[in-house]
């Protein structure tokens, strides 16, 4: 599942406080950027904004 947001550092730290893990970014790609984490369950999703 990927999720939109419209300030990607906000919701970085808001993953983190919820007990989440970033797996993967946050990084760029064509179109703006993006950070894949892992709920406290295992579950993985990922979250991208516009540039």
């Amino acid at each position: 599942m990927l999720l939109f947001s419209a300030d990607l550092d906000a919701s970085v730290a808001a993953v983190e406080a919820a007990g989440g893990r970033v797996a993967e970014g946050p990084y760029e790609f064509p179109g703006g950027r993006r950070f894949h984490f892992e709920d406290p369950s295992g579950n993985q999703r990922g979250v991208w904004a516009e540039r």
